[in-house]
Parts: C-alpha cells; structure tokens; sequence
C-alpha cells in the first residue's frame, strides 16, 4: 500500500514538473504550455474554420459513459462514421457503462491511466476544480474564445450557464450537457404519469390537488382496470421514492429552486436559505407518502427497483402511475396523460420536478495527454450549434429522419413505428448514440425528438409552465475546502437523511420520534453545511 501510494506521488509531481517546466515557454491556447516543434506540426494540420477540422486524419480516444440501452459499438454508428469522414478525426470510444463509471473514472484519474478526453463521463464539478487546477484537465477559456464560436455565443447568453461552469479559480475545464431553459419538457424529463383511459372507467376527473390524486391510487387498488380477472393493477411504481417526493414536494411549497438542489432552498415567507429537509412542511410531505406506501398505493419494490423490472410491470398494463421518460417509448404505454403541478392542503401549488438547464457540468473533458486540443475544441464545438446539433441527435436527413413542408423534423417510420416491435430508443441505436443521456450539447425541441417532445410531454411542460419555478438555480461550485466538507459531513446528513426518510415512509421509524431525527441531524451539522452553501450562492450571485 505504502508503495502505491509513494508511486501515486511520484507520477504526480512528474506531472507537475512537466507542467511547470514549459511555464519559462510558448503557451498554447488554453492554458497549457507546448513543446514549440510538436506545437507547430499541430497548427500546420489545423484548419481554424470549416470541414474537415484537420489536414491529414487524426485519432482520439474517448473514455466513454454508456447506457444499458445503447449500441455496444458507438463507431460503427451512422453519425460517428458521418463525422468521422467530414471532420478527419477517427474518435475510438472507451465503453463503460453508467452502472460502474465513477468507479473507473475515478481509477484512471488516480493512477494517470486516461485517454485524450472523458466523453459522457459524468465529471462532477468537484473534479473539475480538483483535476483542472492540478493540469490534469485542460484549461479552456481561450480555446472557447477562440475555437469554440457555438458555445461561446451560449455561454453570453445566458450568464447562469457560464457562472456554473465556470470554476473557482475563474477557468471553464468542460463541456457540458445543456438544455434550452425555454424546452420545458425537457428539463421536466420525468412527469408523473397516470392513465386516462382508468380515469375514465373510474368515472374521475383529472387530478389537481393531493387529496384528488391519492383518491386516484385508491380507486385504482380497488378495481379491476384492465379486465384480467385478478386485482394485479399496482397504483403507483417507479425506480426509488425520491423523484415521487420531488414532483409531489412543491404542494407544500418546498424545493423552491429545482433538482439542482435537493437539500437547501430558499424560505418564500423569510426570503432566506433553509435546510428544507428538515422542515415541517416537508415533514408533511412524508406523512403523506407514508400514507400512500401504507394503504399499498406504493409498489412494495419501489425501494430497490430497477428500471427494466419497472418497464416489465408497465408492459404488463398494470401501472396506475409511474415516473419515467414517457411510457410509450419506455415500455409501449398506451393512454397515459402528465399531471401538472397538484396543489397541496395549505394551497401551495409549485412545478418543483424542474432539473438544472446545464445537466452535467462536466460532459467533456479534455486531458493534458490529448495532442490536439484545438482541434478536440473544434470537434466537440461542432454539436453546440445547429447543424451539429440536427446531426447529432437526428442522424442523416433522408436516412434517419425526414423535413415536413412546415419545416419540422421527423425521424423515419423505421424508427417512430419499428416493424419488429422495438421502441424508439431501441431503433436509434444503429443511428446515433445520446440515448441514455450525460451527452455534451445543446438540447433544443426543434431538433430533439427524444420521448420529451412527444405530444404528451410537450402537453406536461404547458400545464407545468404557469406554476413553475421561476427563480432555477444553476448548480454552485464549492471551493476545495467546502468541498471537502460536503463530501464528508455533508455526505454523512445526505446518508442519514435517506436512510431515516425511507424508514418513515415503510413505518419502520414513526413520525413520533421526527423531532429526535431533527436534533440528530442538526448536530452532525446543518448549521456549518447552510454556511456553506451561502457562501456559494454568493460566489454564484456574484460571478
């Protein structure tokens, strides 16, 4: 152990020194320092603007976070093929899938074991900082500045998105994945889903309000909706309690800034941070989900389901409701409509299930072992802006998807109506590789045609829209000593939370012993996690 851990040092300051020498000579666009004969080589086979982006074909190596559902093969896709021919840069896709990605990632950073950049990787900020002030990760404000005109042109118009990328030290080290703030369903991703058809059987109206949703699930329990002759109808199941939690909190008017932040929000009565985990009113929202889990409205599993047993049970026609993408691309789900935003007893009504318009900071990382930065800026880039984005994301036009005279894009009925059966992911992946998510680029409706611009889920962001989050928080950045904190003892009040959360909601732990459960959380300390946390909300305010 002493060994590795002296081996770890050593490859470490060899690194530093490597940096460090060429500080006395030329550097390179982003921050990096080059050797002036390896640097020259580079930019006479660098083509600043257009197609290709190099002279004579280049190769990269990607490490690569991958999806279950995806290809097993990203190079043989029909758009990384495309790409490869216009661009002159062969990319060589290092799969791994999402189940064990932090896992390695982690590895391959700690022993200097990386590739030319971390594509669909997953790299939290707290990475970013730590790897990008080391040199590990390549330094980008100038190559953006001066290779990088698509994202460039986001990041100045909207400012949250530069301030969240941007680290501590005031240098962007990634690429990230970013939705349009103005593509609703899109940063929804997964509605509370529940179906029409059982309303109507039901003889009920659509649900506005907790009470009417609850007497929804009951009913559901209680009658044989889809005429098999057994009462198997489950009322409600999805994939851990939580995302049940973040779409019903705002009925209680908690979880006042989005998914981007599950702990902390900002009091609307006091106007001030607040740990709203442990507030009452968040403690009613587990009482009634309590409730829900007691009178078996709650699928038994849903603490250790995964997504393919949920999509099982859903292929079954026995889902009242469920949190997903859209069930008709999930499972082949016929008749389910989105709710909006319910309104709870004290008369809050807030669409809280709204994610961060920049998903994942990190979704493109070059390291200091990639040659050809300018040219990696370039191709990255290339996917920020229309045409790459249409490319990246449709495919072909003519092969993968078609123009209607009214301009909109539509993918091809081999893949809308597959005719063996396979579901819209199922039939992309000989085409392109984003399903799964965590991909850099830019997601707009126009030219994404994912599940969330289906007519149900463009449906769910209007009824969303008037009672959504108005002030969404971006995602803060934390300096290497508030980060440390949050690892630990933040890690720490995020564990118990979950664990005692689930407990009050099964029955195990009653809600007797919550004003125990508070003080034994606050003294692990909540007051030095909310100092924290203002301190980067004011960095982030203030950037």
């Amino acid at each position: 152990m002493q060994r590795k851990k002296w081996i770890t040092i050593m490859l470490s300051s060899v690194m530093t020194a490597g940096l460090l020498q060429g500080c006395g000579g030329q550097e390179a666009a982003g921050g990096t320092t080059t050797g002036g004969e390896s640097e020259a080589k580079t930019t006479d086979n660098f083509n600043p603007t257009g197609m290709p982006i190099v002279k004579e074909p280049i190769e990269l190596t990607f490490f690569t976070g991958k999806a279950a559902t995806n290809t097993n093969n990203f190079e043989e896709t029909l758009v990384w093929k495309e790409y490869a021919k216009m661009s002159n840069i062969k990319v060589n896709f290092q799969l791994v899938p999402f189940e064990s990605l932090t896992e390695k990632r982690n590895l391959a950073l700690a022993n200097g074991d990386y590739p030319d950049g971390f594509y669909t990787a997953r790299m939290p900020a707290s990475d970013l900082a730590k790897y990008g002030e080391q040199g590990v990760f390549l330094k980008l404000n100038d190559l953006i500045d001066q290779h990088a005109p698509n994202l460039k042109a986001l990041l100045d118009k909207y400012p949250d998105l530069r301030k969240a990328l941007t680290m501590p030290d005031g240098n962007i080290y990634s690429f990230p994945s970013f939705y349009s703030p103005e593509f609703l369903p899109m940063l929804i991703g997964t509605p509370l889903w529940i179906k029409q058809d059982w309303l109507d059987k039901l003889n009920l109206s659509e649900p506005k309000t907790t009470e009417e949703f609850y007497q929804y699930l009951k009913a559901v329990k209680e009658t044989d909706l889809n005429g098999n002759g057994q009462m198997d109808e489950i009322p409600y199941s999805g994939t851990g309690i939580e995302p049940l939690i973040d779409q019903l909190k705002g009925a209680w008017g908690v979880g006042t800034r989005g998914l981007g932040h599950k702990f902390v929000d900002v009091d609307p009565e006091t106007n001030k941070l607040r740990f709203f985990r442990l507030d009452p009113k968040y403690k009613e929202v587990l009482e009634y989900v309590h409730k829900l889990y007691a009178e078996g409205l709650i699928d038994k599993d849903i603490f250790t389901q995964k997504s393919s047993e949920l999509y099982a049970k859903g292929g079954k026609d026995i889902l009242g409701a469920t949190i997903n993408p859209n069930p008709k691309t999930q499972f082949n789900g016929e008749n389910y409509f989105g709710l909006g935003a319910l309104e709870g007893p004290h008369g809050d009504k807030l669409y809280t299930h709204i994610k961060v318009p920049m998903v994942w900071p990190g979704a493109f990382v070059i390291t200091n072992n990639n040659k050809h930065p300018e040219a990696t800026v370039r191709w990255i880039d290339y996917f920020f802006g229309d045409e790459g984005a249409t490319f990246y994301f449709m495919g072909k036009e003519g092969v993968s998807y078609t123009q209607t005279p009214d301009g909109k894009l539509e993918f091809v009925d081999e893949i809308k109506n597959n005719p063996e059966g396979l579901t819209l992911d199922q039939a992309l992946t000989k085409y392109v590789t984003w399903m799964g998510g965590s991909y850099p680029g830019y997601v707009q409706e126009k030219y994404f045609k994912g599940s969330e611009t289906l007519p149900e889920s463009i449906a769910v962001g209007q009824k969303a829209e008037p009672d959504r989050i108005k002030d969404l928080w971006y995602s803060f950045n934390f300096l290497q000593d508030e980060t440390e904190f949050m690892q630990s003892t933040g890690s720490d009040i995020h564990t118990l939370i979950k664990e005692m959360e689930a407990k009050f909601i099964t029955g195990a732990v009653p809600f007797s012993e919550w004003d125990s459960y508070v003080k034994k959380v606050e003294n692990m300390g909540v007051d030095k996690y909310l100092k924290v946390y203002e301190a980067a909300y004011e960095r982030y305010k203030n950037s």
